[in-house]
């Protein structure tokens, strides 16, 4: 059973999945991030990995991920930066980033460098269904990584199946077809929740996009098993301070 299996085998409402950006706001916060996010009760940690051209980033993330790749973040640091994470990060962690810079570290070593410094799972949306079918997914799955593929209100019913089918871990569910970061009527949101929560899927439903408050937090653990909260914490994290001192804070205006 994987990490993200025990969670959910543990907790099946209100998860807590927050997004922060590797080597952001410096080089070497990646791990005083994520510690500080697990001893303040974040569930899943979800780690982004710097990108020129973030497709489904907003504003606000891609001005993180152009600062960490300033402070010089490649995907070989962010290795080198995991080589012992576990052995204070006991929490599923999960990388999220885009195919050209994995294809060009080299897909298989990358799936086997995040398997052996104990990631858990990968979310890379713009990998085609496809390609992950006929080419990628057993090499991911040879590694034991979960790999979490991403709906949105406007994905047909079969197409939703397919990808629920595929996934391992839990089902991403965009709140809507805009970037992260962007606001979001919850109202629309909520039958677009009740529609996948109807359909019986294989995967917990987390939702992002959108989701950055204790409010909108709550709206969406009312029809899914959880949320994941980007964009609002990048922008705690960007304030003046100490990083274990604002995720403390931030952390507590959201969980109950």
């Amino acid at each position: 059973m994987s990490k993200l299996q025990e969670l959910f085998k543990r907790k099946d409402n209100k998860v807590l999945n927050v997004y922060c950006t590797a080597g952001y706001p410096q080089l070497n916060s990646t791990l005083e991030v994520m510690k500080a996010l697990q001893e303040n009760g974040a569930d899943i940690i979800e780690l982004g990995m710097p990108y020129s051209d973030p497709l489904a980033d907003g504003p606000v993330i891609q001005q993180s991920g152009s600062t960490a790749l300033a402070n010089g973040m490649t995907i070989k640091k962010l290795f080198e930066q995991l080589k012992d994470f576990r052995k204070n990060i006991s929490v599923p962690v999960v990388l999220m980033g885009y195919m050209n810079p994995v294809l060009q570290y080299g897909f298989e070593k990358f799936c086997a460098d995040a398997a052996s410094v104990g990631v858990d799972g990968l979310i890379l949306p713009d990998l085609p269904e496809h390609e992950f079918e006929t080419e990628y997914g057993a090499i991911i799955k040879k590694q034991g990584l979960d790999f979490i593929f991403l709906v949105t209100p406007e994905t047909s019913q079969d197409r939703i199946r397919k990808l629920d089918e595929l996934s391992t871990g839990f089902l991403y569910a965009v709140s809507s077809s805009s970037t992260t970061g962007s606001d979001k009527n919850m109202t629309d949101v909520k039958s677009y929740l009740q529609k996948l929560k109807g359909m019986s899927l294989k995967n917990p439903v987390l939702v992002g996009f959108g989701i950055k408050d204790r409010s909108t937090f709550e709206t969406a653990c009312a029809d899914a098993n959880g949320a994941i909260i980007g964009t609002a914490y990048i922008k705690a994290l960007a304030e003046p301070g100490n990083v274990a001192e604002i995720t403390r804070k931030f952390l507590e205006s959201i969980k109950v």
